[in-house]
C-alpha cells in the first residue's frame, strides 16, 4: 500500500512506521541511525517525483494532522506536518485569513509535503511558493534532537547538525560562485537545495530546510504566515491563435496584476474537446485563464477588464470575463477537464508524468513548449501540455501506449530530449514538485559540478549517516530516473487487494486516505 504514490514510480519499502508524537519520531531517527536504515517521510503520497516512495522505511506522518488555533493578530497558524492544506486554509478562512499557496493537489496534499518540496500552484504568480510563508519548522535532526527553527529566533547551536550546516554554508559562501547555485531568470525552483536564497541578504536556515524533501531532517510541525481573504475575484479566459502571442501576454498579465495565469496548450484543448464542447473556439492554439483580485467586487471587475484589454492587445481572438463566483467556477472547470478524460484512456494509454515540471526564463517559454511538442512528435507519442504560463512553468502528461513495443525507449528518448532543451534554455527540471527519485539522477543535466558538490556537502553536513530519504535529491550510485514504473505491464504485480485499493485511490484522487486503514 506504500509502494506507490501519485507519480510514475513503484518502490517496495522494507517496512512502514506510523509515529504518533515527536518522541516516536526522535526514537525512530536514533534507532535508524544506529541500525543503518533509511527513513522516507510521507504525507499523502501525492508527490509527483517519487520523493515519498523508496526501498527504506516509510514514515507515515498522517497522525500529525493537528491545526492549532489561528493567531489572528500575528496572522500565523501552527500545524502538524500531516495537516491537509485544504483543512488549514478552511480554518484560516473561518478567521478571515487564508494560506495563499494553492497547488492543484491542495484538497489532499499535506503541509509537510508542501514545505518539503517548496510547493507552488496557480497563484504563485502573485504570492510566491511555500518558502516565504514558512515562519518556522519543528525538526528532528540526525541525533534525535527535537527543536524549532524559526526566522525570528536564535538558532539552536547546541544541535550538532545545525553547527555543521552553518559551517558548511559559510564555506560554500566563500568558495562557490553564487550564480552557479541558481538558474538566473527562473521564477519557480524546487530543484537542489536553496543555498543561494539562504546565503542571500535576509536569508535564513528555514529557507534551506524548505524544499529539502526530507533529506536534512524530519519535519513534525510548521508555522505558517497568513494573509486576509480576498475581497473579490474575477476571471478572464482568452483564446489565442498563436502560442507566441499567448506566452507574451502571460508575461504582461503578471505586470498587469494577475494573481494567476494558466496556459492550456492546443494539446490540452484537443483532449478536453474529445469529451464534448469546451466553449473554446476551434483552431485555438492556446488559452490563457487569468484571475485578478480586488478589495471589493467593483475593483475586481475593473481589474479584469484591464486584463482583458491586455489580452486583446496581444492578439486574443476571444476574451470571456466572469465576475460572479459561479461564472468564474465554470471558466476554471476547463483547467481541470483533462484529468478525468486521461484516466479513462487506461489501460492502453497511461499518463506518465516524467517530464512534468519544467520551468524556464519567461522569454523562452514558447520555445520550451514547442520543443516539448516536437519531442513528443519525434517519438510518436501524444501528450497534454498545460501550466503556469505567468511563471513560464509547464506540466506535461505524455500518454504512453504500454501495449506497443519499444515504449520504454520512447519514454527515455523524450526524457533525454527535454532535459537537453531545458538546459539549453537555462531552465530547471523541477519548478514546484521537487527532485525526488525521478530527477535526482538527472541533476547533472541542468546543474554544474560546482552546484552539485555544494548540494552534496549540505546533505553530508546534516545527515552524515545517510538516514534521511536516501536517494532523494542526492542520487546514489546506480540510480536511474526511470526504474520500475507502476504502469509497466511487465512489472511484478502487487497483491490484488492492494492493487484494487490503490487504483481506487488514484481514481477518486483520495491520496490522503490512510493506507493502513483500508480493509478488505
Amino acid at each position: 500500500m506504500y509502494a506507490e504514490g501519485a507519480g510514475i514510480a513503484r518502490c517496495m519499502p522494507v517496512a512502514v512506521s506510523v509515529p504518533t508524537d515527536a518522541d516516536d519520531v526522535a526514537t525512530l531517527v536514533r534507532w535508524a541511525r544506529r541500525e543503518g536504515h533509511g527513513l522516507i517521510p510521507r504525507g499523502s503520497g501525492s508527490g509527483m517525483a517519487a520523493g515519498a516512495v523508496g526501498h527504506g522505511i516509510i514514515v507515515d506522518f498522517s497522525r500529525f494532522s493537528h491545526i492549532d488555533a489561528v493567531d489572528v493578530e500575528r496572522r500565523h497558524v501552527r500545524v502538524g506536518v500531516g495537516a491537509l492544506r485544504g483543512a488549514v486554509d478552511a480554518m484560516a478562512r473561518a478567521a478571515g485569513l487564508r494560506f495563499p499557496v494553492d497547488p492543484s493537489s491542495g484538497a489532499f496534499c499535506t503541509i509537510g509535503g508542501m514545505a518539503a518540496t517548496n510547493a507552488a500552484g496557480a497563484r504563485t504568480l502573485r504570492f510566491g511558493a511555500t518558502r516565504p510563508w514558512v515562519q518556522g519548522i519543528r525538526c528532528v535532526f540526525d541525533d534525535g534532537s527535537d527543536v524549532w527553527i524559526r526566522r525570528r529566533e536564535a538558532l539552536p547551536l547546541h544541535v550538532p547538525a545545525i553547527a555543521r550546516l552553518l559551517s558548511t554554508l559559510d564555506t560554500i559562501g566563500v568558495h562557490a560562485t553564487r550564480t552557479s547555485l541558481s538558474h538566473a531568470g527562473v521564477r519557480k525552483e524546487s530543484s537542489g537545495y536553496a543555498i543561494a536564497t539562504t546565503l542571500a541578504h535576509g536569508g535564513h536556515l528555514v529557507d534551506l530546510l524548505v524544499g529539502s524533501e526530507g533529506t536534512l531532517a524530519m519535519f513534525i510541525e510548521v508555522e505558517l504566515a497568513l494573509i486576509p481573504v480576498a475581497g473579490a475575484t474575477a476571471t478572464a479566459l482568452a483564446t489565442f491563435a498563436s502560442l507566441d502571442a499567448a506566452t507574451a501576454c502571460a508575461i504582461d498579465a503578471r505586470d498587469a496584476g494577475a494573481t494567476a495565469c494558466e496556459l492550456l496548450d492546443r494539446t490540452f484543448l484537443d483532449v478536453a474537446a474529445s469529451d464534448g464542447p469546451t466553449g473554446v473556439p476551434s483552431g485555438a492554439e492556446a488559452v490563457l485563464l487569468t484571475e485578478v483580485e480586488g478589495d471589493e467586487a467593483a475593483a475586481a471587475a475593473n481589474a479584469v477588464q484591464h486584463l482583458a484589454a491586455v489580452c486583446r492587445r496581444h492578439g486574443a481572438t476571444d476574451v470571456v470575463t466572469a465576475v460572479e463566483p459561479d461564472a468564474e467556477h465554470r471558466l476554471w472547470t476547463l483547467r481541470h477537464a483533462a484529468s478525468p478524460i486521461l484516466s479513462r484512456l487506461a489501460p492502453r494509454l497511461r499518463s506518465m508524468q516524467f517530464i512534468e515540471d519544467g520551468c524556464v526564463p519567461p522569454e523562452h517559454f514558447s520555445e520550451y513548449v514547442r520543443g516539448v511538442r516536437a519531442a513528443l512528435t519525434r517519438f510518436e507519442m501524444i501528450g497534454v501540455i498545460f501550466g503556469h504560463a505567468g511563471d513560464a512553468h509547464a506540466h506535461v502528461n505524455p500518454l504512453v501506449d504500454v501495449t506497443r513495443g519499444g515504449w520504454r525507449d520512447r519514454v527515455l528518448g523524450i526524457l533525454d530530449t527535454v532535459c537537453e532543451i531545458t538546459d539549453k534554455l537555462g531552465g530547471t527540471l523541477a519548478g514546484e514538485h521537487g527532485d525526488g527519485r525521478l530527477r535526482a539522477p538527472l541533476l547533472d543535466r541542468v546543474w554544474s559540478a560546482e552546484a552539485r558538490a555544494a548540494f552534496a556537502n549540505v546533505k553530508a553536513a546534516a545527515d552524515p549517516a545517510g538516514v534521511f530519504n536516501p536517494g532523494c535529491k542526492i542520487p546514489q550510485d546506480g540510480d536511474r530516473a526511470i526504474g520500475v514504473l507502476r504502469h509497466d505491464p511487465e512489472a511484478p504485480p502487487l497483491d490484488p487487494r492492494a492493487r484494487l485499493a490503490l487504483d481506487a485511490i488514484e481514481r477518486d484522487r483520495a491520496w490522503d486516505r490512510y493506507r493502513l486503514g483500508i480493509r478488505d
